[in-house]
């Protein structure tokens, strides 16, 4: 297939499709007599891995990874385990960053009288930090 119905079956646009191609995310694509770049059933499930797995937060880094391990048939399931759990460290302590600006900013609009007065406690949170 070409890469336009790649893109439309992988939920995978043509840009980007280059660009993993680019970067070695999925192999280098086959060409048709023509030049044009021709796609198979395996690597149109390799861009459905790819966008699932950038949908879940992963890194191209830890796609890469993945994806190879994914492909390697004689991996230990450990590896990916150990990835998987240290991007959900990674995710927590995120959320958990979040949650504390949310918390802050919260603070801040209560004690903002949001009046015509100049005096503001969130630009002067955000001036002093």
């Amino acid at each position: 297939m070409n890469i336009g119905q790649a893109a439309k079956i992988s939920g995978v646009n043509a840009k980007l499709i280059r660009h993993y191609e680019s970067i070695g995310i999925i192999p280098k694509a086959s060409r048709s007599e023509a030049g044009y770049r021709t796609y198979s059933e395996a690597d149109v499930h390799i861009l459905s891995f790819v966008k699932r797995s950038r949908n879940m937060g992963f890194s191209m880094k830890e796609i890469k990874k993945l994806v190879s391990l994914w492909r390697n048939k004689t991996r230990a399931s450990s590896e990916v385990k150990t990835l998987a759990l240290k991007h959900i460290e990674e995710m927590e302590k995120k959320i958990q960053e979040l949650q504390e600006m949310v918390k802050t900013l919260r603070h801040l609009s209560k004690n903002c009288h949001g009046d015509h007065r100049p005096d503001c406690p969130i630009l002067n949170d955000l001036a002093n930090q």
